[in-house]
């Protein structure tokens, strides 16, 4: 099993993080995965840098994931209620499709949001909205013992067909128990 480590961005790995992600060592296979129905862009370096890069740095929502010291993915959070500061949702994205379906994603985010519920001490409950076409996400809820919590049926068209989008949660005495 690899070592996960979970890093801050900062100025000193975005552009290793570009480079992995969108740059000349990407392996664009995890936009497939990753809402493929906004049909995101590939980020030039300028585009990364001065854009979603930017945001990264130094941000205490992001984190750029390592396995044996290799940057290999970002972890990130949002809040869906925007100033309420009470809706955490979480997102992960692992660049190398080698590394999918080896427990890399379940130790990341089992890091991710137990660092999540001690950095925002007041709320109580962390998510995540994934597709029906990404088993590998929905899996990891199950495994991770976070709850499906919805299900909104055929609303992500992608390659002529019609998913549904799902939605993860737990609680923080639910997390807290499991650990």
């Amino acid at each position: 099993m690899k070592e996960i480590i979970l890093r801050p961005i900062t100025k000193g790995n975005i552009a290793e993080l570009w480079a992995v992600s969108y740059g000349p060592l990407a392996d664009l296979e995890w936009m497939n995965w990753d809402g493929p129905y906004f049909q995101e862009p590939i980020l030039t370096w300028e585009e990364f840098r001065t854009g979603f890069g930017k945001s990264c740095i130094d941000n205490p929502l992001r984190n750029a994931i390592y396995a044996d010291n290799r940057l290999i993915g970002i972890v990130s959070a949002y809040w869906e209620d925007n100033d309420l500061h009470q809706w955490l949702e979480f997102g992960i994205a692992i660049y190398d499709p080698q590394l999918w379906n080896q427990g890399v994603g379940t130790q990341a985010i089992k890091q991710w949001v137990s660092y999540l519920f001690a950095l925002e001490p007041n709320i109580q409950r962390i998510g995540y909205t994934t597709w029906s076409g990404n088993h590998r996400m929905m899996k990891l809820g199950e495994k991770l013992g976070m709850t499906k919590e919805a299900q909104i049926r055929k609303v992500r068209y992608w390659q002529d067909h019609y998913y549904d989008s799902v939605k993860y949660g737990v609680l923080r005495e639910e997390w807290q128990q499991k650990r």
